[in-house]
């Protein structure tokens, strides 16, 4: 079974995955805008943690793993540094946390990739307008895409057709410079709401 949802948010996804597993939803796996469950109901609505880490050696990620499973938690699987965890041992922690000072490391970490995303794509903006293939035209006059000669004079038929038939390679002109920039303003926003999330971990302790 696969359910379709999109999170920007670590704790809103894992309060969904929990309220699935309730219901008996066991969860197999995931893909970028999906998730899979086993298609029986399970009778087992274990608690679900996610937990954000990047290894540069495998043993790393072995250890990493073990001391989990050690703790009574299952490592489901992986993806993008994200790393899922089912309870196993009914004697577990609720939480693969075990201090306040753990849970805001997973906060540090998340706001170091969203940092560094952050800036990449910031760069390549600066990048693009400076070699003047990012222009403010593209976001303050979307007509300036398109290049037939006269396209605006023209009218009735004549108009429609020139307008279609261009309207695609204009969309292909423009939608990168948007989709440069709305990564680059979703990356800044997950930092900001991450860094809260982070300071409030601190404030607690």
């Amino acid at each position: 079974m696969k359910k379709y949802r999109y999170f920007m948010d670590i704790d809103s996804e894992e309060q969904w995955l929990n309220k699935m597993a309730y219901k008996g939803c066991e969860l197999e796996g995931r893909g970028l805008l999906s998730y899979r469950f086993a298609d029986e109901a399970s009778s087992d609505n274990s608690t679900i943690r996610i937990d954000y880490r990047t290894f540069t050696h495998p043993e790393d990620f072995t250890d990493y793993r073990t001391l989990f499973e050690d703790s009574g938690w299952k490592h489901l699987f992986s993806s993008q540094g994200l790393h899922y965890f089912r309870k196993e041992d009914a004697n577990a922690s609720d939480d693969i946390f075990s201090d306040t000072e753990s849970r805001a490391g997973r906060y540090k970490r998340l706001l170091q990739s969203y940092f560094a995303l952050s800036f990449l794509f910031l760069s390549f903006i600066l990048i693009l307008y400076t070699t003047k293939a990012l222009t403010i035209d593209l976001f303050i006059r979307p007509q300036s895409l398109y290049y037939t000669p006269g396209l605006w004079d023209k009218t009735g038929a004549a108009f429609i057709r020139a307008f279609l038939f261009e309207t695609p390679i204009a969309l292909m002109r423009g939608g990168a410079g948007w989709i440069v920039l709305f990564s680059a303003l979703s990356f800044f926003y997950l930092f900001m709401k991450t860094y809260k999330k982070y300071r409030k971990c601190l404030y607690v302790q």
